[in-house]
């Protein structure tokens, strides 16, 4: 890391609790080998894993 991209403990502490407080985290279990194929979707799309399991999961919801 070079030395304007560090973050000090005091940026990361901030960012912790921002994310605690207004995310909700979950946790995915996927068979083996499924993560680096939807790893690969998520790029191949120009997304986060994130982002691209969060659009499957809104257009499923809309969907039902």
């Amino acid at each position: 890391m070079t030395e304007e991209n560090k973050v000090s403990k005091a940026q990361q502490k901030a960012v912790h609790k921002y994310v605690k407080a207004n995310y909700d985290r979950l946790e995915l279990t996927v068979p083996k080998g499924f993560k680096d194929q939807i790893k690969a979707a998520a790029a191949a799309a120009g997304e986060s894993v994130n982002g691209y399991i969060k659009t499957a999961v809104e257009r499923r919801m809309e969907s039902d």
